[in-house]
């Protein structure tokens, strides 16, 4: 059944990369929500990214509130562990961003990445408004393209709007863990 208060904790940790609280939002940075596989080497991907503000990690695209870690592997929560990025348009876009996640993964894998399966571990894009969307679906296509071009069967990347699924932040022992384990 989840619970009402975040695993994360009632206060924030500090970004073990950032030195800002995980759940902060800085000036002039927009969010974004991604989901790959494993959020462990995604948030360290995308918080090497220049122009990519904040990150933090969490479950996403499921109906249990605030799950815990064990609960989400279970595969009854319905959630994929998804990496929260703030970015700076003016350093990096959108665009740029989803572009990074088709190639930083495998998109036609369904719910697995590798050696790692689970419902956890598929790919989705949760788009926060309707620009987002629409360079969402543009890069999707155009990702559509070439993976069939490679001999790669159809995407399975899900595009949801962030609205409809709500992000819960993941515990604090997750939050930049290949900083915590940096051979992990």
């Amino acid at each position: 059944p989840g619970r009402s208060t975040s695993v994360l904790g009632a206060t924030a940790p500090l970004h073990l990369a950032f030195n800002i609280p995980v759940d902060a939002v800085p000036d002039g940075s927009q969010g974004a929500y991604f989901a790959l596989g494993c959020f462990w080497g995604e948030e360290k991907m995308f918080w090497q990214t220049p122009g990519v503000t904040n990150t933090a990690v969490g479950y996403q695209g499921g109906f249990t509130p605030n799950p815990t870690y064990e609960e989400v592997c279970s595969g009854r929560t319905g959630h994929a562990e998804t990496v929260r990025v703030c970015f700076d348009p003016g350093q990096v876009s959108y665009e740029q961003l989803v572009r990074q996640v088709f190639e930083a993964h495998d998109p036609t894998q369904g719910f697995r990445q590798g050696n790692d399966v689970g419902t956890q571990y598929r790919s989705a894009l949760f788009p926060v408004d309707q620009a987002q969307h629409a360079k969402a679906r543009q890069v999707y296509a155009d990702a559509e393209r070439a993976f069939a071009h490679a001999g790669y069967g159809a995407l399975s990347t899900q595009l949801e709007p962030a609205g409809d699924w709500p992000f819960y932040y993941a515990e604090e022992y997750h939050q930049q863990y290949l900083v915590r384990v940096p051979h992990g």
